[in-house]
Formats: structure tokens, sequence, C-alpha cells
């Protein structure tokens, strides 16, 4: 499905969240993202990764967050009613148990090549994403998700929570020895993104009160005593580590403003979902987005820089899609929530350059980064990598509410009925 470029609404005051048009637009986005990324499917075990074209790579090795995202993302189409996604969880659901699951030592390896362990490291940034997976399949009333949030459940309770801080630990070998003393924010984000649909799918308390000391940490402690940003990067004593430089990816050093991003979304989901206590929620999200997209926004170039320093200036210039994508998604829900003049104009911002710059109008899916020219780029990534992002940004503007996405996307995507 090709997806056309956004209706022209320069003249239209109506705000974008509640234009038809704008609306008939995202819901296209999503299809096409969904239509894409069946060809994902793999005849045997596992998904294929997909080069521009939509055609297969090469590559053969399947990383645990991508098998998990595809079924978050196609129980989330399942959800808003777009047909043929079943197929796709179902697989994802399978090779979860069947091959990511470590039947020697417990938990969930990292990558697999086919049958084939590729990485059997244990982190936590991959176990939050099972439980994200079995959470999303279950409200999509797949028959397998109970045990699989039971069994991820289990693991990140015994392996990686510390309940002194309140956070996850990291990474762990494959036989749960330790190979270092990293602890980050990232994973507990995520954790947070997997502990509130956890709660949404089963309803058990634990889970919605550890998102909540996960995110009094990072937004009520950290964010406030750093100027509104976000560090990544911590030591065992869940200390500040300025210094760290890992993976340029995913660990890269300083900090990730569209971290701030999810960080702020997911804190407005947990208070919503906590009857909305008092007012400090909205007005640190506030705070938190408003640094992120004065430090990020690249005025030159446009675009979102993917790393600062601890000082908010540029650190890793590059453009990737995902930040515009959680950037949309937090402005999303502050415009439901209490929309500002201020508010629209970057959302309609964000949109109007991922249009002209990240979505693929021919194959549809978004070009992961973009270089210099503006034009997409593959020094980073090689060929589209993921769903997860860009479906987000297409269907949380969808939903009505900034929480219990399931209720609220029903049938947003539902092919038109056909009348005599």
């Amino acid at each position: 499905m090709r997806t056309p470029h956004h209706p022209d609404l320069t003249a239209d005051a109506t705000p974008w969240l509640d234009h038809p048009a704008h609306r008939g637009w995202l819901a296209q986005d999503a299809r096409a993202h969904l239509d894409l990324f069946r060809a994902s499917l793999r005849d045997g075990p596992g998904f294929h990764v997909l080069g521009h074209d939509g055609r297969p790579l090469p590559d053969s090795v399947q990383q645990l967050h991508s098998t998990t995202r595809l079924v978050h993302s196609f129980a989330l189409g399942h959800l808003a009613g777009h047909p043929g996604c079943e197929a796709v969880i179902d697989h994802g659901m399978a090779y979860l148990w069947d091959h990511h699951r470590d039947r020697a030592h417990g938990g969930y390896v990292w990558a697999l090549d086919g049958d084939a362990v590729a990485d059997g490291r244990k982190l936590a940034y991959g176990h939050v994403f099972v439980l994200l997976a079995g959470a999303s399949a279950r409200l999509a009333g797949h028959p397998d998700a109970d045990r699989l949030i039971a069994d991820v459940a289990a693991v990140l309770d015994a392996r990686f929570w510390e309940d002194g801080p309140g956070l996850f630990a990291d990474e762990w070998n494959r036989d749960w020895t330790p190979f270092s003393t990293y602890r980050g924010m990232n994973a507990n984000m995520h954790g947070v993104e997997a502990l509130l649909a956890a709660f949404e799918a089963t309803g058990h308390e634990v889970h919605l009160h550890r998102a909540g000391r996960i995110l009094d940490m990072f937004m009520h402690r950290i964010a406030p005593a750093h100027g509104w940003r976000l560090p990544e990067h911590y030591g065992p004593d869940w200390r500040i580590d300025p210094d760290y430089a890992g993976d340029p990816m995913f660990r890269p050093p300083g900090t990730t403003p569209g971290h701030s991003f999810e960080l702020a979304r997911l804190l407005l989901q947990h208070w919503d979902l906590c009857g909305r206590p008092g007012n400090d929620a909205p007005w640190i999200a506030r705070q938190v987005v408003d640094r992120a997209l004065a430090d990020a926004w690249d005025a030159a170039r446009g675009g979102l820089v993917y790393t600062l320093d601890h000082d908010g200036r540029p650190a890793i210039p590059a453009r990737y899609w995902w930040p515009v994508t959680e950037a949309i998604g937090v402005l999303a829900a502050l415009i439901k929530l209490d929309p500002r003049a201020a508010d629209e104009a970057w959302y309609r911002r964000l949109w109007l350059f991922a249009d002209a710059h990240f979505i693929d109008h021919a194959q549809g899916g978004w070009f992961p980064e973009i270089g210099e020219d503006g034009r997409p780029a593959a020094t980073q990534f090689a060929g589209k990598p993921d769903i997860y992002h860009a479906l987000q940004a297409a269907l949380f503007p969808l939903a009505p509410g900034l929480s219990r996405l399931a209720p609220g996307l029903a049938g947003v995507l539902a092919p038109p009925a056909i009348t005599a």
C-alpha cells in the first residue's frame, strides 16, 4: 500500500488530532506499516529483516527486541481492526517460546540464527520486551499469552529486579553469571512501558507499583536535578557515570532526548492509570519535553539530533526516525490532556518533517535515518529494522486517552463496511 503525502491543512485551524483528514492519513500510514512488515514472516523459525524495498535481507540473525516488537506491533494492529495480523502474532509467540526461551538456564537469549543461539546474553532490555509482547498478545486474545507473561515476569523478578533501589539491573551471561556492573536508564524506561502494559492486560498491581518506582527515580529525582535532562548511564550503586561511552547506538554517551519523550509519555500513562493524582506528573512531563525539544531540534537542518552532552549541546548530530516518533507520541498525549498552541505547532512540525524525509511513500514504513542532504541514508542501520516506533506514532494519536490503548484503538484501522 502506498501512503500519500500529508494533506495541506495549513489554512485550517482545526487541531490535527480532531481533523478527519489527518486522522485518515494516520490510519493509512499505520496500515502501510502493517502491510509492509508482513513480509518479515519466514517459512521457518524467526523473521526476516527487511530492506528499504521491503524485501528480506540476507542476514538471518534475529534479536530478541525485534521478535517481541513485531508481536507487540501486530497485536496493536489486530486490536485496531487491521485484517491478517494473527499470522505474525502466532509466529512470533511460537518463536519466543520455542527458540528465544532458554530451556537450559531459564530466561530469553538475546539473538538467534534460526535454531542456533547467536548471542546467549540475558539482557533486561530484551526481557522487558518479552513482557510487553506477552501483555499486548493477551490484550489481543492470544491463547499463549498468559504462560509467556508468567514465565518472563518470574525471570524479571528473580534475576533483574532490585527492590532496594526499585529498578532493573541490566545484564548477565547466559548462565546468569555476571559480566558487568552496568546499570542504565534505557532498560528501565522500556521496563516501565512493559509493566504498564502488563498491568493493563492483567490488572496485577505489582506491575503498576514497580513502574511507579522506576518513574520516581528518573522523572521525580534525576530530571529536576539535571536541568530536566536524563543521564543514561549509572554504576552498580545507581550513581550517574558521566564518562560512560558504550555502544554508539544502544548506549551512547551523554543524554538521549528521544528517551526524554518516551519517559514523559509513560509518566502520563502511569498517572492516568493511577487515577490522575495531583498535577505533578503533567508538570514534570512538560518540563522534560520542552527541554528535549529545545535542546535537540536542529534549527539548520530540521529534525532531532540523536544525543546531547550533559549540558545539552549536540553530541551525535545524526538524525534517526525514532526520536521524531517518540516526540509525536508525547505531544499527542499533552494535546489530549491540556492542548496548547505550542504543542500543536510542534506536533505539526514533526509530522511534516517526517512526511518529507522519513516516510517511504512508495513502499510503506519509515526510513530509519537521513543524511546531511535530508535523504535516506544507511550508515547505522541495514534496511528497515523496526515497525514499532513509527506504527505507535501513527496509532497513539488515534486513541482518545492517555492509557488503556486496547479499547481506545478498537476498530480505528478496520476496513470500511461495504454497503449495497
